[in-house]
């Protein structure tokens, strides 16, 4: 069912005895705790990704300083990761320095030839949120293109393939804060640097009644695109990060197939619900296995810690049409 490439030695743990939820937690959460880097106060929203038998990350770090950086690190079994201490340096395409990498929540997926990574940079001068691109062939050198977006925009997340001949990348527009918009967006490019023919996708309601925005790379299916998306609702104490899912057309992905009603994940442990920003589940990244089905959905909790959760294709796929809007 998922389109991709097998990947036989991804992280897995089987659902625990007596659970019947279509995801379920890791046992040893967090994977990577907030001091993982000599700098940070956390680390967490980050990017995972297989490469060559192994497997890249980048990583958000919020420093002691509360500066928001972004950070190289490598693993071999995508639990136990080896984290740079200095932050991801950028070139423009003359090869000349252009500055670490600032910013938060990335995302990292290969579209052709080369790893593309985008995140919330903070734009020239006004440093406003907008949605910073980048890429490398190696992880070695990355190379730093102009903003896709004005600000103020977030989550900015591509598929990992063309649609239609064009990249393709999510987007939820908002303002220089927490944000009363609230809806998904989609972009298309013809070159990773002039974005348009935008297209609303998804808005917010139900259990995500203040906003959503996409989360970990789309999966593709034989049936259209699987997208874990974040979604939040806002409470007499607070915001609350939780995890949903959705399916969308193959070759029109702005049009939602199923969208289920109910977050598949949603704090509940102490890790998720205790931190510098209580009650977050922030999904950014997946691994799948197109042999076996299996997915790894790596997510911040708390805005602090790194943790990993797990699901079944199939089993995803099932409930999300079996509880769809």
């Amino acid at each position: 069912m998922i389109i991709g490439a097998n990947l036989p030695n991804i992280p897995w743990q089987d659902r625990p005895a007596g659970c019947t939820d279509v995801v379920w937690r890791y046992s040893e959460n967090p994977i990577i705790e907030r001091h993982a880097i000599p700098s940070a106060n956390s680390v967490f929203n980050s990017a995972v990704i297989a490469k060559d038998g192994a497997f890249v990350g980048i990583f958000r770090s919020d420093s002691r300083a509360m500066e928001q950086q972004l950070f190289l690190g490598k693993s071999n079994d995508a639990i136990h990761w080896d984290i740079e201490p200095d932050p991801l340096p950028f070139y423009n395409e003359a090869g000349e320095f252009v500055g670490t990498a600032k910013g938060y929540d990335p995302r990292v997926c290969k579209i052709e030839d080369r790893y593309v990574v985008t995140w919330c940079a903070p734009f020239e001068v006004t440093g406003a949120p907008t949605i910073g691109v980048a890429y490398s062939y190696d992880f070695k050198k990355f190379i730093r293109l102009p903003n896709a977006f004005l600000p103020f925009n977030r989550n900015g997340v591509m598929f990992p393939r063309k649609i239609n001949g064009k990249y393709v990348m999510f987007s939820r527009p908002s303002d220089n804060g927490h944000t009363p918009f609230g809806d998904m967006f989609l972009s298309e490019s013809p070159d990773l640097v002039h974005w348009g023919q935008h297209h609303f996708v998804m808005n917010a309601t139900g259990w995500a009644w203040t906003k959503v925005g996409a989360g970990p790379i789309p999966i593709e299916l034989d049936e259209g695109w699987l997208l874990i998306y974040h979604g939040v609702g806002t409470t007499c104490n607070g915001m609350m990060y939780s995890i949903g899912a959705a399916i969308l057309d193959k070759d029109e992905p702005w049009k939602v197939k199923y969208r289920c009603k109910n977050f598949i994940l949603h704090p509940e442990t102490l890790y998720e619900c205790v931190g510098d920003v209580p009650n977050v589940c922030f999904p950014c990244a997946t691994l799948s296995d197109a042999a076996t089905g299996r997915i790894a959905i790596y997510y911040g909790a708390a805005d602090t810690v790194v943790a990993m959760a797990f699901t079944r294709v199939d089993e995803l796929v099932k409930y999300i049409k079996e509880n769809a809007m």
